[in-house]
């Protein structure tokens, strides 16, 4: 308790300064309304391939209402219903959830679809594909199981120089949604500089929330000397603002909830600022300013930002109101 005063004694002159846009976009809200509508409307259990979105206290707050999450279709009986998580899938899992007769309700994020329509074309003008993106990740695994072959992965500018293409006035290159804006970047700058004749998307595949979420961390992060990013460890875009910050000298951490606030952290700092992935609630930056105040925090700062006004459609199954 002693320690706690000390920082706390030092950090009372300290300003949160929080970030905008942050927190939720229109793809993680439309997932999650999918999943509670579902529930209403068919009755618990429903089936989620994978996490509907990567964040711990939406997922928790889901299995409660009566979401059940998977990690493969033969976890899930016969004729149940099944939602498909915000990342997309690959086209034999939607095959898989026919034949098992499956009722399938797809919250994959329209950006994402985008980008799988974009792969279905350049495959159909018989282009190979590099797509830039993270290995592992649900969202890569999803779009390069759009085709069985013609498609590549690569992480760094590094793993361009060892991308074994056909013929090289045939490549096209798409991107993970939920990148670095500036690593995705060099990557399709080296990919050009090997592959001059590479065609990319119409229009970059990064969104519009990944772009507007490490843009305000970049007014933010040199304002600061300290930057706290909400969100879940196997959130993307997460990672990404904690990574921006720092890419621009400021001291940053991550931390799923506000129980993971180090008071250490606030030693000596004069301005903090606070943001959130796209999966992570407003509630959870609410309760890491509040103990940030406890820890000596004295204002709150709210920065000028975009506002957003991106809405996508439910499936129209599911697309009548909600009861209260």
């Amino acid at each position: 308790m002693s320690n706690q005063k000390t920082i706390a004694g030092q950090a009372g002159t300290a300003e949160v300064l929080l970030a905008n846009p942050r927190g939720f976009c229109a793809g993680v809200e439309r997932a999650i309304e999918i999943v509670e509508r579902a529930i209403e409307a068919f009755g618990a259990p429903i089936y989620v391939r994978h996490e509907i979105v990567h964040n711990k206290f939406v997922v928790e707050d889901l299995r409660r209402k009566g979401a059940v999450f998977v990690e493969e279709l033969d976890e899930i009986p016969a004729g149940s219903t099944v939602i498909f998580s915000a990342h997309g899938v690959a086209q034999d899992v939607r095959r898989d959830a026919e034949a098992r007769g499956l009722k399938v309700f797809d919250a994959t994020c329209p950006l994402v679809t985008k980008v799988h329509v974009e792969v279905a074309k350049m495959l159909k003008d018989g282009l190979e594909i590099v797509m830039i993106g993270h290995r592992g990740h649900p969202e890569a695994e999803g779009t390069m199981g759009q085709a069985e072959s013609g498609m590549h992965l690569v992480e760094t500018v590094a793993d361009v120089a060892s991308v074994s293409i056909r013929d090289p006035l045939k490549v096209a290159y798409v991107t993970q949604t939920t990148l670095s804006v500036d690593d995705a970047q060099a990557i399709v700058a080296a990919l050009r500089a090997r592959f001059p004749a590479i065609h990319g998307p119409k229009k970059d595949d990064i969104c519009y929330a990944t772009q507007n979420r490490q843009d305000a961390v970049k007014f933010m992060a040199p304002q600061c000397d300290l930057v706290i990013v909400v969100g879940s460890p196997n959130s993307s875009n997460s990672n990404r603002l904690r990574e921006v910050a720092q890419g621009r000298g400021t001291e940053a951490h991550m931390v799923d909830n506000a129980g993971e606030l180090r008071p250490e952290w606030l030693v000596g700092k004069k301005r903090i600022g606070v943001t959130a992935g796209a999966s992570a609630p407003e509630v959870l930056v609410e309760a890491v300013v509040a103990r940030l105040k406890e820890l000596g925090a004295a204002r709150v700062t709210a920065l000028p930002g975009i506002e957003e006004d991106v809405v996508f459609s439910l499936p129209r199954a599911l697309s009548t109101p909600a009861r209260t």
